[in-house]
């Protein structure tokens, strides 16, 4: 299967979100990957729904919403009609995950689940077949710019036996830290998507940096 690269908005210029946006329109890019934060459940506040109605105007590729908020239930039914393909809820957020999954699903979206980096995978064996994708955070949640943690490659090879014994279809997504110097390295580990931020936007050629990082993932 074609490897997915998702850039993290997070890392756009806020000034200039629509040149950003059709910036990834443009490239090589295969997803949008953006990040809801409610100063609550992570130490930070990022953008709402205003933001995301703004960015679905313009955006032409698949839209993954990954919310870092408490509650998050309560707003399924909002992300979709504001054009999530994915929603991606934290297991350390829903009291109830399956019913959780159940209720994004019966949105018309797909179902994600982000593990924070101290949360281990087995945590996810009951539900494993009822998820697309599981989002393993490779940095603490919360802000862009850190740095990688190491232990990641061991998780993804875990969920990766873990989803193979049980014949589930979830994708794997790591997001945190992601640059050509672990792309490699992550997609050899058993990873299907990847979240870039700060690497891609920070570019002095965001295009061709999505290009590279591309190329790199697809020839693992």
């Amino acid at each position: 299967m074609k490897k997915i690269l998702a850039p993290s908005i997070l890392a756009a210029d806020f000034a200039n979100l629509q040149r950003d946006v059709e910036m990834v329109n443009n490239s090589e890019a295969d997803w949008f990957h953006i990040d809801i934060m409610d100063g609550v459940f992570v130490p930070n506040i990022s953008f709402g729904m205003p933001v995301l109605k703004a960015i679905e105007k313009h955006a032409t590729k698949f839209i993954d919403v990954h919310l870092m908020i408490v509650n998050p239930d309560q707003y399924f039914k909002t992300f979709a009609e504001l054009g999530a393909n994915m929603l991606t809820v934290h297991y350390e957020a829903c009291t109830h995950l399956h019913r959780s999954l159940q209720s994004i699903k019966a949105e018309g979206m797909q179902a994600g689940v982000a593990l924070n980096p101290h949360t281990n995978v087995q945590l996810l064996k009951d539900t494993i077949k009822n998820i697309d994708m599981v989002c393993l955070m490779s940095v603490n949640p919360g802000f862009g710019g850190q740095h990688f943690i190491e232990n990641t490659y061991q998780k993804v090879r875990e969920l990766k036996q873990m989803i193979n014994e049980q014949n589930a279809n979830t994708l794997i997504e790591i997001d945190g830290g992601v640059t050509n110097q672990n792309a490699q390295q992550l997609i050899e580990a058993g990873a299907d998507v990847l979240v870039a931020g700060s690497y891609v936007f920070g570019a002095e050629n965001p295009t061709q940096t999505i290009a590279d990082l591309k190329q790199m993932m697809n020839n693992s």
